[in-house]
């Protein structure tokens, strides 16, 4: 498991560090120019002669890349080191300019050393460019030079690449790229500049290489799309007393997650899971999420739809019984029209099921506009942005979908706030929110799995979790998210093993899901 913490934590665990002289900027800037070193082998096949561009603001970043530099242009590497700001860290000038690394100032106006222009020019012919602008001390967005300079880099090497010109340097974010919110991943807009007019001065790196522990912007979308590749550096943080803002289960995770029937079980202590979904115009959706669901290893699927909709499913899937009946949990609306008014009621019934007797639940697609103002935390509401703007907006919020794209954790927050429930909130990375504070991000999917039903896959196949562990979440409720969160990772990976690096259909991934479970539990 991946785990992340907020900047202010981060921040007091370096403290009683820094005051007993522990020399964190060294350890860090060594640990930089060792991973450099590596990739520009990798790139080139030797490190003397290659050249890395370092960003250098006025902070700790820029002295942690500064120093870097040092490092490296003692190996015969060429370092230029484009300061952003007026001010700049003395000790890794110092050391950079020993090294016989060069120095520029970037600035604005006719009288600058280097215009931002200019440096764009150095920064994209080299190997590697070190992103250290701004660091874990820093709010909102880049501004002045140093936005320019991000802007314009990010905007030529996104046009080469787009255009199979060529990739350009590597990027390398120094412990955060820089503006970035670092504790909620919002990645801030700014205003339109007199030479330029970027949208966000973000510069998305290749790799982030973050020092002492991850930060949880590093794993919150949209932030976590500019991150890369993010890779640990263990500085001596001690951390263990101190509770992560953000966690990423990883495939070793879900082993002690996965309900595994034991000698004696049977059909019901496997877990019953209810499926209400498709209507005679959407009758795949049906199918899609009752075949995850039995793929998952549920003990029993009941089904409840209308005659001509179950005659589909069962023609798919005969071992689903429909009809009423006996069940532990349920998943709730895919393919669902709320103008369907036999199948809203018999979202409702289930609804109230939920309610009465403290069953766990999804409620997806067509069923989240049919839900009650407050539900409880067995209840997992799986919407993608736009409708949760739509049950936001219903409750009062003044929001819509871009606003919920652009600030993801706030929104998925208030979710849960006003529900009480579960919230996974859908899109290339998954977010959980749940109980006790509780955030799961997770970015196992191959972006194939934009496609139509894969949505009622996850809600089939979350549900059987459910249904597995039904008494343990009612009784724990904080383990609820955690379950949202592996059959997030699960689907992700089902998705990469039905076609891996090609297309993907929704039933290939359902279809997948028992082989990627099966591996996953062994290990």
């Amino acid at each position: 498991m991946i785990l992340a913490y907020t900047a202010a934590d981060v921040r007091a665990a370096e403290q009683p560090m820094l005051a007993a002289g522990v020399p964190l900027m060294d350890r860090a800037a060594h640990a930089l120019a060792v991973r450099v070193t590596q990739l520009l082998r990798e790139r080139r096949g030797r490190v003397r002669g290659a050249s890395v561009v370092v960003l250098a603001g006025a902070g700790a970043n820029g002295g942690d890349a500064l120093h870097a530099g040092a490092l490296l242009a003692r190996r015969g590497v060429e370092v230029c080191a484009l300061l952003t700001s007026t001010r700049a860290h003395e000790g890794g000038l110092t050391a950079l300019r020993a090294a016989h690394g060069r120095v520029l100032q970037v600035g604005e106006g006719p009288g600058a050393p280097v215009w931002a222009g200019e440096a764009i020019a150095d920064a994209y012919a080299a190997d590697v460019v070190l992103d250290g602008v701004l660091g874990i001390g820093a709010n909102g967005a880049v501004r002045g030079p140093a936005a320019e300079v991000l802007a314009l880099l990010g905007e030529l090497i996104d046009d080469e690449r787009a255009g199979g010109r060529g990739p350009g340097p590597l990027v390398v974010a120094v412990d955060t790229p820089s503006g970035i919110d670092v504790d909620t991943g919002v990645v801030p807009r700014t205003e339109p500049h007199e030479r330029h007019e970027p949208h966000r001065t973000v510069l998305a790196a290749d790799l982030t290489l973050t020092f002492g522990a991850a930060k949880a912007g590093l794993l919150l979308p949209p932030a976590t799309r500019c991150a890369g590749q993010v890779e640990v550096v263990d500085i001596g943080l001690d951390l263990d007393d101190v509770r992560p803002a953000v966690a990423r289960l990883e495939g070793a995770d879900v082993a002690g997650l996965w309900p595994v029937p034991s000698p004696d079980a049977h059909k019901y202590s496997r877990g019953v899971l209810g499926i209400v979904a498709g209507t005679p115009s959407y009758p795949g959706a049906a199918v899609l999420t009752v075949s995850a669901a039995v793929a998952a290893g549920v003990g029993m699927v009941r089904y409840l739809g209308s005659p001509g909709v179950s005659a589909t499913v069962l023609s798919m899937r005969p071992e689903v019984v429909a009809g009423d009946g006996r069940v532990q949990a349920w998943t709730l609306g895919p393919g669902v029209d709320p103008d369907d008014l036999a199948q809203a009621e018999r979202v409702h019934a289930a609804l109230a099921a939920v309610i009465a007797q403290e069953q766990p639940a999804v409620v997806d697609a067509g069923a989240l506009s049919l839900v009650p103002e407050r539900l409880a935390p067995w209840v997992v509401l799986t919407p993608h942005a736009g409708e949760l703007a739509a049950l936001l907006s219903a409750r009062g919020e003044d929001v819509d979908r871009a606003q919920v794209e652009a600030e993801p954790l706030r929104w998925a927050r208030r979710a849960h706030e006003l529900t009480h429930a579960t919230v996974l909130l859908k899109g290339p990375t998954t977010l959980v929110v749940g109980a006790g504070g509780a955030v799961y991000s997770q970015a196992d999917a191959p972006s194939w799995l934009a496609t139509a039903g894969a949505g009622d896959v996850l809600a089939g196949l979350l549900g059987a979790l459910l249904a597995g562990r039904a008494a343990d979440v009612v009784a724990d409720p904080s383990l609820v998210a955690a379950l949202a969160a592996a059959a997030a990772l699960v689907h992700g990976r089902a998705a990469d093993r039905a076609n891996p690096g090609g297309p993907v259909s929704a039933l290939a991934v359902a279809d997948a899901l028992a082989g990627t479970v099966a591996e996953l539990l062994r290990g």
